[in-house]
């Protein structure tokens, strides 16, 4: 816990980033509630409860993190801790998907703390919610297979495009400057997995793209199999 204050004070000027961005997207979440047909009504109690439900799944299924190395440099890895977010999302709206989210990253912290000066928790709750907020938004508009589809669909699209250029512009430059790590170095960790991989913006394309690319397609498979089979029984009736 003390090594974990001790990182939060030396990059205190990238977790005031960081907080800009969760409050910006915790906003536009409640924003677009406000124009959305009426998300399900539960009583506080019983909301708080499912938030620390699919919290604590979600930190549990984000710490079983894997790489994949035949695609991307191993400092960077897969989870499918949006599954419960998605979930969480889907019964109760886009606003309690990005408190998941942001519940989860705590919980990590707490149980596991940051082996890459908060860059990698950070863009797990960004890009994270660029994929669970579209698709939660739209199933949320008819609350029907198709618009599930549909939501799921978007929001993959949408993280793939922006953890691409998020990473591109931002976090590798980033995770560089705060592990005094040349970008050089970070480009040649993706060329000797793909010798395409030349400059920052091929590793983006050819690396981090195709992973988010994966991610969201195999949460969204898992989502729509799994939702309403498990939606009674692990939330119960209102």
């Amino acid at each position: 816990m003390n090594e974990l204050w001790i990182q939060v004070k030396n990059n205190l000027s990238f977790l005031l980033v960081c907080i800009g961005v969760a409050v910006a997207i915790s906003l536009l979440a409640k924003l677009a509630e406000k124009y959305l047909p009426a998300t399900r009504k539960v009583r506080p109690a019983k909301r708080l409860t499912i938030l620390g439900v699919s919290a604590a799944i979600s930190a549990v299924l984000h710490m079983l993190d894997f790489p994949l190395p035949f695609l991307i440099p191993g400092f960077y890895k897969m989870d499918f801790s949006e599954l419960s977010v998605l979930i969480a999302g889907f019964y109760l709206g886009p606003s309690a998907a990005v408190v998941t989210e942001a519940l989860k990253i705590f919980l990590k912290l707490l149980m596991k703390g940051t082996s890459t000066a908060f860059v990698g928790d950070f863009a797990n709750f960004a890009v994270g919610c660029t994929f669970v907020v579209p698709a939660t938004i739209l199933y949320h508009l008819h609350k029907s297979k198709k618009s599930a589809v549909a939501g799921l669909a978007a929001g993959t699209l949408i993280m793939t495009v922006f953890g691409s250029a998020f990473n591109a512009l931002y976090l590798i430059p980033k995770f560089a400057e705060l592990f005094g790590m040349p970008i050089e170095a970070i480009v040649g960790a993706g060329n000797a997995i793909n010798s395409h991989i030349t400059g920052v913006s091929s590793f983006v394309l050819l690396a981090v793209a195709p992973m988010n690319l994966i991610k969201g397609t195999v949460v969204s498979i898992l989502t729509l199999l799994l939702y309403k089979k498990i939606e009674t029984p692990l939330f119960g009736k209102e």
